[in-house]
């Protein structure tokens, strides 16, 4: 079958004419979105968006180009797309040391088990704040974004936020760090 009939089957939603489209096509769809992304499993769920987002605008293929250059560019923008995702979070992310000394290495359970007690005691709004920004690392634009608050609504929250956990840690018998202390004091 010639593939503009193939394609117009495909429009109809004629199952073996997308297999067959796939079967010519899906090589070069994986290929691109592997040279640019570099990573097989990013690959395939490119190759896989480019094949989703092809089969939705099939009725709006025109046929100015041939169907394999139509097909090849909607697979680099999604493989752009997905690189861009990475870059930026990898931009918000700071690596880690690989390990990270404790302070308390004995009380490392218990320590967790005290800061999630002092995370779920904080009011609801002060704790999505300290999470998005000090657990997940969104700036107070992108939480204001998020939440639907100011960018200094979401300062203020996480100041508080810090400090009713500190009270709540004190309260609780944990020995608080020097640094903190000392924090603590120049900060009020």
């Amino acid at each position: 079958m010639l593939e503009q009939e193939l394609i117009q089957a495909a429009r109809q939603g004629d199952a073996e004419a997308i297999r067959q489209l796939y079967d010519r096509h899906s090589s070069q769809v994986f290929a691109v979105a592997r040279r640019l992304t570099g990573d097989d499993a990013l690959a395939e769920d490119c190759a896989q968006d480019a094949w989703m987002r092809a089969l939705r605008g099939l009725p709006s293929y025109r046929g100015d180009a041939a169907f394999g250059t139509w097909l090849h560019r909607i697979a680099i923008n999604s493989a752009l797309g997905a690189r861009r995702q990475v870059w930026q979070r990898e931009a918000r992310e700071a690596p880690l040391a690989d390990t990270l000394p404790s302070p308390y290495p004995h009380e490392a359970p218990l320590l967790r088990l005290r800061l999630e007690r002092a995370q779920r005691a904080l009011p609801e709004r002060m704790r999505q704040v300290l999470i998005l920004h000090d657990v997940e690392g969104f700036t107070h634009q992108e939480i204001g974004e998020l939440l639907g608050i100011d960018a200094g609504t979401s300062k203020s929250q996480l100041f508080r936020a810090r400090a009713k956990m500190r009270a709540h840690l004190k309260g609780q018998g944990h020995p608080v760090p020097v640094r903190e202390r000392e924090r603590m004091t120049v900060n009020g």
